[in-house]
């Protein structure tokens, strides 16, 4: 199940970027900006933002921050862009985007190759995606995979999870047939026999069933183990502009926090600030993803975006002990509150 740091780097990031939320629009060949900046504000310093795939929920907070205006508060005339042949990761590391949007298992295999990525706030603050599957298949737990097709991406990591929550449900994990689906839709692979379950979020993917009226059955990976229940998305930065520019990173992310709060408080609003600059979502699905994310980004936690040691060290320890890093990382490296503090 070992495979060489760099290409299972590579192939996970592409996983979890292809299931993290909207499949309706085109990979973008090169980084570009595809939504404009201030360009005619030369007082305003130019900072590029780069989305880990397309426009979703999950990303509203930033909109929030571009479209009422926060990042210019701030001086800051912010771009985002979405990742093309280079991942998010990579662009922020080498500073080609000063922010962008990772998951943790991402900056955890980055360090691991020596790329300066660091985790500067939590997105959401738990885990919210999970097992799905059409209530006609029925499954309702892990031992309920036995014998059942799961849709996999094709990462290594994704299928020691599954066969992970399966073997602590009593189940045997070698009885789960392991089907590469790549970009294929969950809901069409599920109604065409291909697949009887898959890795989903619920804040996209179950929505979007629901939508169309299709009943599904949904396993939170949370729930499962606290292992699995680590941070996904996260906003990242790199070394650098800590150590070299800190006020460029405390402005963003004032501003960042500030529409991340706005989403909070006010999810019609927001959902209509990220339609307005990716009017190609679709509206309904939109306005409920965000309504659902309403209670998701803070959370229990005593404030937005914190990142908690322990979430860290758990979930870097178990991709070491399953062999998918070398050695551990210093995750006290790997992620930090220090900008998430004070207004």
């Amino acid at each position: 199940m070992k495979r060489k740091i760099l290409i299972l780097f590579c192939i996970t990031i592409t996983f979890t970027l292809i299931f993290s939320a909207c499949m309706t629009q085109k990979y973008i060949e090169n980084p570009k900006e595809k939504y404009p900046s201030n360009k005619g504000k030369s007082n305003l310093e130019k900072v590029t933002f780069v989305l880990d795939w397309t426009p979703n929920t999950n990303h509203t907070g930033i909109y929030v921050a571009k479209v009422k205006g926060f990042f210019e508060e701030e001086g800051l005339d912010v771009s985002i862009i979405q990742p093309g042949e280079s991942s998010a990761d990579q662009l922020v590391a080498t500073n080609t985007a000063q922010f962008g949007i990772s998951y943790q298992e991402g900056v955890t295999f980055a360090r691991s190759t020596g790329m300066p990525l660091v985790s500067i706030a939590a997105i959401i603050q738990h885990n919210t995606s999970g097992f799905g599957a059409l209530k006609s298949k029925g499954i309702t737990s892990p031992k309920d995979f036995e014998g059942k097709k799961y849709g996999s991406w094709g990462s290594d990591v994704e299928v020691a999870m599954v066969k992970q929550v399966v073997k602590d449900a009593g189940g045997n994990p070698d009885k789960v047939e392991i089907h590469t689906i790549g970009t294929l839709d969950f809901i069409t692979a599920s109604e065409t026999n291909q697949i009887d379950f898959a890795w989903i979020f619920e804040g996209w993917d179950y929505i979007n069933a629901s939508n169309k009226g299709i009943e599904i059955n949904y396993i939170p990976l949370k729930d499962l183990s606290d292992v699995f229940d680590y941070y996904t998305p996260v906003i990242v930065t790199n070394e650098d502009n800590i150590a070299k520019n800190p006020e460029l990173v405390k402005k963003f992310m004032r501003a960042v926090k500030k529409g991340y709060k706005f989403a909070m408080e006010n999810a019609d609003e927001a959902a209509e600030c990220l339609l307005q600059l990716a009017p190609e979502l679709d509206r309904d699905l939109v306005i409920k993803s965000q309504k659902y994310l309403v209670s998701k980004y803070q959370d229990d936690a005593p404030y937005w975006g914190m990142l908690k040691r322990e979430v860290w060290e758990r979930y870097m320890n178990w991709l070491y002990e399953n062999g998918f890093i070398e050695s551990p990382i210093d995750v006290d490296k790997a992620f930090t509150n220090e900008f998430l503090q004070g207004e």
